[in-house]
């Protein structure tokens, strides 16, 4: 296990869609693994191999201390026309928030790390990440989300942060 170095935004990787996972072995374990403690180090409750410069669909979320959700390949299959509210960030741009309006339900498919497929239904904050997370591995930064305005700001306090 490994804390792996986390693509800064802007890295235009952050922007690149995701390959499908088409091996399920130990080496994509590790990945899981190395996925886990760099989130924690961070820290964060969410983070996908994109963040760490690998192009595979693949999510890890601890949204909740000792309960690790690894997602190979997962998709949106629903999501509901109500709506939420709920403050985002990245790992890739750390120090900055902001409130994000989704779906408040979502159904997603997915593979565990043996290749078997999954689905779930999910509110409130797991399906805020999910969302998130499956924006990442399309290639959607949370930023584009937000309206121009918002983003503008978000930038440029990010940048005073990294100025520090």
């Amino acid at each position: 296990m490994a804390i792996l170095p986390i693509v800064a935004y802007p890295d235009p990787r952050l922007r690149a869609v995701a390959e499908p996972v088409e091996r399920f072995d130990a080496d994509l374990r590790q990945l899981a693994a190395d996925l886990l403690d760099t989130m924690r180090a961070a820290p964060g409750v969410g983070i996908t191999a994109p963040h760490v410069g690998v192009p595979l669909r693949l999510v890890v979320l601890e949204l909740t201390p000792g309960e690790v959700r690894t997602y190979a390949n997962p998709q949106m299959l629903w999501a509901s026309p109500e709506t939420a509210r709920a403050t985002e960030g990245s790992v890739s741009m750390p120090g900055v928030t902001e409130e994000i309006e989704r779906p408040a339900r979502v159904r997603v498919g997915w593979r565990d790390l043996d290749g078997a497929a999954h689905e779930e239904e999910a509110e409130g904050f797991l399906a805020t990440c999910h969302q998130h997370e499956i924006d990442q591995l399309d290639g959607v930064f949370w930023l584009q989300r937000l309206s121009r305005l918002k983003r503008e700001r978000v930038i440029a306090r990010y940048g005073k942060l990294r100025r520090g």
